[in-house]
């Protein structure tokens, strides 16, 4: 947590959001991809940080798009979206699954081939269990119960058709190709807009494809080094508070970003 800084922070956020930059806005509007666990959550436990959420959704109702892109399901981020006044577009399952309505969703991945290789894994390695989240569409989901590495060996050994990644939440096994990137490209064509008119904000590995289509992106403070190498800039607050901290370097550049 921030200090005086952060307090100053949020404050400066609110006033300028709910009452200035008015001018800024008036420009092309951007879309604003952000991960949701990690980066707009707090203490560690999936609680939404309402302060990050709505500063976020201010920007939406200025005329920018604001869209989830996370490991959950793309339901759970069109929930969100919903509750949270944010752009009615969610991606989930990195990047497997687009939803955009109750019954709308744009499937990408092959959730059969990810159960083959999740029966696999678990018969070469002990301690492998799905963890029990949200029903998938298009990917399996496992506790971070074992070694990721070893996983990856034996899906190279066996030759399966899979991708096996840590979004830091748990571990996900996808289809090849499947990223956060390549479900935000089919938001892209939706939505008729350009790497140019991307701004990405987000925390782990599973967000660097997010970050490679973005034209800005900022890794918040409990990135690894690793992460923020990837991005455009980073920030030092962490989670919600970093997300706060971004929007404020953001927000008065917007006309040159």
């Amino acid at each position: 947590m921030f200090s005086s800084t952060l307090i100053n922070i949020r404050d400066w956020i609110s006033e300028q959001l709910l009452f200035g930059f008015k001018n800024y806005f008036v420009l092309k509007s951007k879309t604003f991809a952000v991960d949701i666990d990690g980066t707009i959550t707090e203490n560690g436990g999936g609680i939404i940080h309402l302060e990050a959420l709505g500063a976020l959704r201010h920007l939406k109702n200025m005329g920018h798009n604001v869209i989830f892109v996370t490991g959950r399901s793309s339901i759970e981020g069109f929930l969100l979206s919903v509750f949270g006044g944010t752009t009615n577009i969610a991606v989930g399952e990195n990047g497997g699954c687009i939803t955009t309505g109750s019954h709308e969703h744009i499937l990408l991945g092959d959730l059969q081939k990810c159960k083959d290789a999740f029966q696999v894994l678990s018969s070469e390695i002990s301690n492998v269990k799905e963890k029990p989240v949200f029903p998938r569409m298009t990917e399996v989901v496992l506790q971070r119960t074992f070694d990721l590495d070893e996983g990856k060996n034996i899906i190279s050994q066996k030759n399966l058709d899979v991708s096996l990644s840590d979004s830091m939440y748990a571990y996900h096994i996808n289809s090849p190709g499947i990223d956060k990137g390549r479900g935000f490209k089919e938001v892209m064509k939706k939505l008729t807009i350009s790497r140019d008119d991307v701004i990405a904000i987000g925390d782990s590995e599973t967000d660097i494809p997010l970050f490679n289509i973005a034209k800005t992106s900022v890794a918040i403070g409990n990135s690894s080094d690793y992460v923020k190498s990837q991005a455009t800039m980073e920030v030092s607050g962490k989670s919600g508070d970093g997300v706060m901290e971004a929007l404020q370097k953001l927000v008065p550049k917007l006309e040159d970003i």
